[in-house]
């Protein structure tokens, strides 16, 4: 469906997560043998994760890869059991965004928009539909995160 009155713009990658049961494993490929830099860990007993950031590019191109293993393997979210756990996408104006989507029957996930391991504001749109909400990932998990002034700006002068 296409709406040229959309009130929000996708920019570019943000992250991509990827989970499993032992995260110092995923560092040895990520960090050790391709060369990206742990920037930051994020802990949360309430989303069960134990996460290391890793970011490869620079300045508004960064991109994250969150290395994550869960903290109790038998609880919920279980963010070891998809490897490539979810997707995050730069959007310029995310409050917009969530009124749009949710207006036009795109299914969230519980939470609604809070701020995420990296400091932005961040929202996930749920792998799977129901009948309330007939449009969602099918079957991945993707964030919306709140773009900052300077990721704004250089995608906007990129786009001209």
């Amino acid at each position: 469906m296409q709406d040229t009155q959309r009130p929000f713009q996708v920019l570019g990658i943000q992250q991509v997560a990827i989970g499993g049961p032992d995260k110092q494993r995923l560092k040895t490929l990520w960090v050790d043998m391709l060369g990206l830099e742990v920037t930051g860990t994020f802990r949360s007993e309430s989303e069960n994760v134990d996460e290391d950031i890793c970011t490869m590019g620079s300045g508004p191109f960064k991109v994250e890869v969150d290395l994550m293993q869960p903290l109790d393997p038998e609880k919920k979210p279980a963010v070891h059991t998809t490897p490539l756990n979810h997707v995050g996408l730069w959007i310029d104006d995310l409050p917009a965004a969530v009124a749009w989507l949710t207006a036009r029957g795109v299914r969230f996930a519980p939470g609604g928009i809070r701020k995420g391991a990296a400091g932005f504001d961040i929202c996930f749109l749920h792998p799977k539909a129901n009948d309330a909400f007939p449009v969602a990932g099918e079957g991945v998990l993707i964030e919306l995160v709140q773009a900052p002034p300077e990721v704004v700006a250089a995608f906007s002068k990129m786009a001209t």
